[in-house]
């Protein structure tokens, strides 16, 4: 019979202890509540504040809190999930920086363009 040595089964490996389960779960629960409560204030916020109802200083804070929110949501994914979160502290901001400058100046890019092209529609009219 030949017996392959190229694959690994590393779930066969692990072996935790109970103390280690209850806090990996607790991790789990700790995850879920954190991206369910941000998920549900932005939804509430769309749902109970219509930009036909608010001002226009009070819209441009939503878009921001929207920015924010979802810039922090995806940090924080990136962190828990890809493992980042358990790494050195310069590593993690090495990583992490970078991306959200990025993201922002796409987002001053977005909302430059998306001025100018509003004066043009209204210069039209």
């Amino acid at each position: 019979m030949l017996v392959r040595d190229d694959i690994v089964e590393y779930s066969l490996d692990a072996h935790h202890s109970e103390e280690e389960g209850k806090l990996i779960r607790k991790k789990i629960w700790k995850v879920t509540a954190i991206l369910s409560i941000i998920t549900t204030v932005e939804v509430l916020v769309g749902v109970f504040f219509p930009k036909a109802d608010v001002s226009d200083t009070m819209w441009t804070l939503i878009k921001w809190g929207y920015i924010i929110l979802t810039v922090v949501k995806a940090a924080y994914i990136v962190l828990v999930f890809m493992h980042l979160g358990d790494e050195r502290k310069n590593l993690r901001y090495m990583i992490l920086v970078p991306y959200i400058l990025f993201i922002l100046y796409l987002v001053f890019i977005l909302v430059t363009e998306a001025s100018y092209v509003n004066d043009a529609w209204e210069f039209l009219k």
